[in-house]
């Protein structure tokens, strides 16, 4: 639909002419609305990099400040990129995992929602959604907000055939890409949320030959300000020395244009919603908004916002950045006056009478170890100052600033503490660490509910989109590839929820401790107190050794030789028992398939499918006895 759009589109009109004035007028005015946003998100950028002694100016733009005075300490102490990487490395550790709920109970319904589960799983390992993810979770964390956008992509996947033009036809595949929050521009900054929003703008830098790939259509070059980054020297380290930072600058893109893409929400005038897109300031796309993203299968605008810290009344979230900075340049203020008064102590603070001495030549060299010292007869001898000691103030105020780093960063050193590893309990130490993963609980929660309704949007896309079979992959049992067919027909709910279990607080040693816990309870054990063999290989499998030996491997083997088994005797074959089986295994794994609903339905059309079952259970006792 795009497609045919975009061919109509390619001739300019004074119709499409007035489209874009009205469009780039917008852009502006929301561009001039957000500047102050930008200016924040620029400093916070500039700070982690190691460029702290830059400040906003007048214009609002951030600006490098100049020493006071020639000997002024300069040096950086970067406290926030370490806190930056602990936070980014927690927030990282979060392994999502989705369960697609059936619809209904049906029979149907269950199979169609393990189908969905499989599709999200081959989709985020073909895309890398948990690199997306992570590429998200640095945006969010520097600028406080990002954006996942997800739509389709009609020139990706299966090649279907040729169009009239000799252009290749493909079945089109989801497609998933992050955007920083430079790139989108809300109808209003007090929003807080996207569905309050009416329309939202995307606008992002292409190249020539991107445009020509994506719309064919030529567009002329444009001169475009963009980010980049840069070293700044001037008026960083300390007396005699040069530092050097990474700044971010703003720079002349060339052979470049400006692709803008402004969807607007379903209303009154556009029941279905309406995008235009706009290359180089030409029309190449306006009409209905393309995807049925939204709840209900209704046509909804394909972005996903996450946060670090929600911001009440605001569009925007704020990055713990912006917190930290005051207090990053006071810890510098401090440790560069400590470091000047220490100068002050080692190299001295000469006295000179005046014309007593050459002053150019004591400047130059000092009163260095067998200098000659020639001063004028009858005057004072050069002499040092008496200085004092470094004020305790100094020291009290710098460990003051390194507690509210970390207190106001939402992290702790909890581990590194003298006093904590020799003095507390395993049990307090372990209340500790969870309250210092609590503090991160609000931005956990804004990336569980992100990839939560990206999931739902993604069997959406495939919902609309999907109408012949489609081939995808997936990592199976033991490292196995199991290939599966699917189309839309297949996906009949959107109904998903985030597994609990996979949260960040939850390590691997956590869970280990749990079913050790339940094992020396004895939770695990039949009323003889031994654990089953079904039980051993459950047990070795959550602790991640489902593989670990060879015996193991053959109880995971009989468990899928019965669940076989279980599908033959359902569809009415006979199934004879074999020498080889684990009869043991092969009765519970029969008496569990009896127990579910599936069975109960079969057998309700089938009375002779419950004597097929009863007579291949009784095979196995009589054999176990034996």
């Amino acid at each position: 639909m795009i497609r045919e759009n975009i061919k109509a589109k390619r001739e300019d009109s004074k119709e499409n002419r007035k489209i874009v004035e009205e469009v780039m007028r917008d852009f502006h005015a929301r561009a001039d609305a957000r500047r102050s946003f930008d200016t924040i998100w620029q400093l916070n950028m500039n700070y982690l990099m190691g460029n702290q002694y830059c400040d906003v100016g007048y214009g609002g733009l951030v600006e490098e400040t100049d020493k006071q005075f020639f000997w002024q300490e300069r040096e950086v102490f970067n406290h926030i990129a370490p806190i930056f990487d602990i936070r980014f490395a927690k927030l990282s550790k979060i392994k999502q995992q989705v369960h697609v709920l059936p619809a209904t109970n049906d029979e149907r319904d269950k199979q169609t929602a393990k189908i969905s589960n499989k599709i999200l799983n081959s989709v985020g390992n073909k895309l890398g959604l948990p690199a997306k993810i992570n590429q998200a979770i640095k945006w969010s964390e520097v600028c406080g907000t990002s954006f996942y956008k997800v739509n389709w992509n009609p020139n990706a996947g299966q090649l279907v055939g040729l169009d009239e033009d000799g252009l290749e036809i493909r079945g089109g595949e989801i497609d998933i890409s992050v955007c920083s929050p430079f790139e989108i521009y809300p109808d209003s900054n007090t929003c807080e949320t996207i569905d309050d929003c009416q329309s939202i703008i995307h606008a992002r830098a292409y190249t020539l030959a991107e445009i020509k790939d994506m719309y064919g259509i030529e567009v002329e070059s444009e001169r475009l300000n963009t980010f980049a980054l840069d070293s700044v020297t001037a008026g960083m380290a300390g007396l005699g020395f040069n530092g050097m930072a990474t700044k971010v600058i703003e720079s002349v893109r060339e052979d470049s244009a400006l692709v803008i893409e402004k969807y607007i929400r379903p209303n009154k005038d556009f029941p279905e919603g309406r995008l235009i897109i706009i290359a180089g300031k030409r029309v190449v796309y306006d009409g209905s908004l393309p995807y049925f993203c939204g709840e209900d299968g209704k046509r909804d605008l394909p972005f996903v916002k996450q946060i670090s810290i929600e911001q009440p009344a605001c569009f925007w979230g704020a990055s713990v950045i912006e917190r930290i900075i005051p207090v990053q340049r006071a810890y510098n203020a401090v440790k560069n006056r400590k470091h000047e008064f220490i100068n002050r102590l080692s190299l001295g603070v000469l006295s000179v009478e005046d014309g007593s001495v050459d002053l150019d030549n004591l400047e130059d060299e000092g009163l260095c170890p067998g200098k000659v010292l020639v001063y004028r007869q009858g005057s004072s001898e050069p002499k040092y100052l008496q200085t004092q000691t470094l004020p305790a103030d100094f020291n009290e105020e710098e460990k003051r600033l390194n507690e509210e780093f970390y207190k106001i960063g939402g992290i702790s050193e909890t581990l590194g503490s003298e006093y904590v590893s020799s003095n507390l309990s395993g049990v307090t130490l372990e209340l500790l660490i969870g309250q210092d993963e609590i503090r991160l609980n609000s931005t956990i929660e804004s990336i569980k509910s992100c990839y939560k309704e990206i999931s739902k949007r993604i069997l959406r896309l495939y919902k609309q989109y999907a109408l012949f079979p489609r081939i995808a992959r997936i990592a199976g049992d033991n490292g196995q590839i199991e290939l599966f067919y699917f189309n839309s027909n297949d996906i009949s709910s959107d109904d998903v929820e985030i597994e609990t279990m996979n949260d960040s607080t939850q390590t691997l040693t956590q869970k280990r401790e749990m079913v050790f816990a339940l094992l020396n309870s004895g939770v695990l054990s039949d009323e003889n107190g031994k654990l089953s063999k079904r039980m051993k290989y459950k047990v070795l499998e959550s602790l991640g050794l489902g593989v670990w030996e060879n015996a193991q491997d053959l109880n995971e083997l009989h468990i899928k030789k019965a669940d076989n088994e279980n599908i033959r005797l359902l569809g009415g074959e006979s199934v004879a028992i074999s020498e080889i089986d684990d009869h043991e295994l092969h009765i519970n794994e029969h008496i569990a398939f009896m127990l579910g609903n599936d069975y109960e339905k079969a057998v309700s059309k089938d009375k002779n499918l419950e004597e097929k079952f009863l007579s291949h259970v009784r095979e196995h006792k009589k054999a176990k006895e034996v």
